[in-house]
């Protein structure tokens, strides 16, 4: 059965609705969701929505976790002024279901987290063989990295759908990935991002905020930095 792996949406509903829209053009009703439904973008009551009303099961991620425990990110500022925005227009009963979200999940083989298996919230995983020698389990999928991969591993799979909402590996596009039979396939689609662009504006952020969504940056950048 074909399982499509989503992660870091980050509020950038534009680019989720493109990724909902080609799950279904491939047929694919089972959806996960590696973490992160929120952070950085202005559309995260629509986000949190869509995944509500298909039923799109969770795992926490560590914006989700800043959001649902009222908490901050230590490593940036620019991620708690998003929180902070977040935090002023997030629906209460959206809130409610960020914390109902668990750290890990079992599906079929498929062991899913949003950072990794020491650290399932906050862990920027190296995948490598010794690193998974020491996990237990076959088939591993998390989030966190905005960098989408997949690695074999002697007879282990680690798979990174990459991020939806922000991708930081060069590719601008939004990722996601689909497993079918012990192999994962990474997938790319085209979003509207001026319309994020417009969206952050108006509440009151400068392009910093969205700049390197143009190009995939691995962190914020301006429009003009390219």
């Amino acid at each position: 059965m074909k399982t499509a792996f989503i992660s870091d949406i980050h509020g950038n509903y534009e680019a989720l609705k493109s990724v909902l829209a080609e799950i279904d053009r491939l047929g694919i009703s089972r959806i996960y969701c590696a973490g992160d439904v929120v952070g950085y973008y202005s559309q995260i009551n629509e986000c949190c929505h869509a995944l509500r009303e298909r039923k799109i099961e969770c795992v926490m991620g560590n914006h989700d976790w800043y959001m649902a425990g009222g908490g901050f990110c230590p490593r940036s500022q620019s991620v708690n002024d998003c929180l902070n925005y977040q935090r002023s227009i997030i629906k209460p009963a959206h809130l409610e279901w960020l914390r109902s979200f668990p750290v890990q999940r079992e599906i079929d083989e498929v062991r899913l987290v949003h950072g990794g298996w020491t650290d399932p919230i906050d862990e920027y995983i190296k995948p490598s063989a010794e690193y998974f020698e020491r996990v237990l389990g076959r088939v591993f999928v998390s989030g966190h990295t905005h960098l989408q991969t997949v690695q074999r591993f002697g007879d282990k799979i680690y798979c990174n759908p990459g991020s939806v909402g922000q991708p930081r590996d060069g590719d601008p596009r939004a990722a996601f990935a689909v497993y079918e039979a012990d192999e994962f396939s990474l997938c790319r689609v085209e979003y509207d991002m001026q319309k994020v662009f417009d969206l952050m504006d108006a509440a009151g952020f400068n392009d910093y905020y969205y700049g390197g969504l143009r190009t995939g940056a691995r962190n914020l950048r301006r429009l003009a930095d390219g």
